[in-house]
């Protein structure tokens, strides 16, 4: 059905800019509008589906897709340039979860609550988290696309028995290893660099730790969290993990464990498809899904995915909300399921046998659980160096060089510093 585009009037009540319609060479109007859609390298080939599914359903907008690099973090710098000069070459484009409260601070991305309370979208309706993730401030600045959750997996050859905690992952890692010619009870990402960062949330966060609390304040220097890091810590320098644990990341857990060397690993969905691939994996057709173990307060999943977001300086605010919505609505989600194996962020849909279908992630109760569980990383418009307090010193705690009382403490210290120094 076609969408009937705001007035002028309302547009400008809005703070947004009107639509323009495409004109042929001669300046002829055809009725059409252009809109602009950034995204990372899709090798599924899922984009352009979706792309001509709307567009199907919408023939009065046409969507431009633009690939921006693979590596996250050039394609953040390249939003920021071109955000930060007022540019609307990019109407519409997907966000790492991590950047809502940056972007909406910058100013670079319009808040969408307007829109969502004009066409009643239910938010309710989407993992609590993936909601939570593109809210700063009070106001959302995006809309849910698709989910990613910490997981456990664990070979189904040697035991079917999963830890309901971290004390017994500790007990069944240590009885198991050895068995199938494993080496290792348990893999986990303890390098420094992001990794460790949702590694020690999940642990923090079953403790019932925190490391900012919902209006920002720094509270990671609490029993809570000294209690999750120490577990951790026990964790790492345990003897069932590999002795260069420090160096691991999600392609070295991924590699290790799809040779046979390890009991139980934690990592992120993609992990199943590799694991279970008998040309590339040792132990396919032998791994199960489970979510992470709990601490005294429950389990908690560290919360992966992206988001979409509309550039606050769009010439075509109208229809990339219509894009968007749509993308994020359930015939959008459903084609990014079916065609791009990516995990929704409405929950209704995992009831649909055709998306459960797709893959023992998607289709497992385990997953869904740990989506419910999904914990955001801090929502901060200085994410970037809140990471990398953290990176620094729990990387210095695992490895024995500080205490994890001295580590939230010298993180509350250089937090507050850097949240400080951005609002004075």
């Amino acid at each position: 059905m076609k969408r009937s585009f705001l007035m002028v009037a309302l547009l400008a009540g809005l703070g947004l800019a009107g639509c323009s319609a495409v004109t042929s060479g001669d300046g002829a109007n055809d009725d059409k509008v252009q809109i602009t859609y950034a995204r990372g390298t899709d090798t599924t080939g899922a984009t352009d589906i979706l792309v001509e599914a709307f567009e199907k359903e919408h023939p009065e907008i046409d969507v431009v897709v633009r690939e921006m690099p693979s590596d996250t973090g050039e394609s953040h710098n390249q939003y920021v340039t071109m955000f930060s000069g007022k540019s609307p070459e990019v109407d519409v484009f997907d966000a790492d979860i991590v950047w809502s409260a940056e972007f909406g601070q910058a100013n670079y991305v319009l808040p969408l609550d307007r829109l969502i309370e004009r066409d009643q979208v239910d938010m309710d309706a989407y993992f609590p988290a993936t909601v939570e993730a593109g809210r700063y401030n009070g106001r959302q600045y995006a809309m849910p696309g698709y989910a990613d959750a910490g997981l456990l997996y664990y070979r189904t050859d040697i035991t079917d028995q999963v830890p309901e905690t971290w004390d017994e992952l500790e007990q069944l890692a240590q009885e198991n290893m050895g068995k199938e010619g494993t080496k290792f009870g348990y893999l986990m990402q303890a390098a420094q660099y992001e990794g460790i960062v949702t590694n020690a949330i999940e642990y923090i966060y079953s403790y019932g730790g925190q490391v900012l609390d919902a209006n920002g304040n720094v509270v990671i220097n609490s029993p809570e969290a000294i209690e999750g890091l120490e577990k951790m810590i026990d964790i790492t320098n345990s003897d069932f993990v590999p002795n260069n644990i420090l160096n691991f990341m999600e392609i070295d857990t991924e590699s290790s464990f799809n040779e046979g060397n390890a009991v139980y690993a934690r990592n992120w969905p993609y992990l199943n498809d590799t694991a279970n691939d008998p040309e590339i994996s040792k132990v396919a057709g032998n791994v199960g899904i489970a979510t992470l173990p709990a601490g005294s307060e429950g389990a908690a999943s560290s919360l992966g995915g992206w988001m979409r977001m509309i550039n606050r300086y769009s010439d075509e605010v109208e229809a990339s909300w219509t894009f968007v919505k749509w993308m994020s609505g359930e015939e959008g989600q459903k084609i990014s399921a079916l065609e791009g194996g990516k995990a929704p962020t409405l929950e209704a849909l995992y009831e649909d046998e055709e998306i459960t279908d797709v893959s023992a992630v998607l289709a497992s109760e385990d997953f869904y659980d740990s989506l419910q569980n999904a914990i955001p990383r801090p929502i901060t418009p200085i994410y970037p160096e809140i990471s990398d307090i953290m990176q620094i010193e729990l990387s210095k705690a695992l490895a024995g060089e500080i205490t994890a009382e001295e580590a939230v403490e010298r993180m509350e210290t250089k937090m507050k510093a850097a949240l400080e120094s951005v609002t004075n």
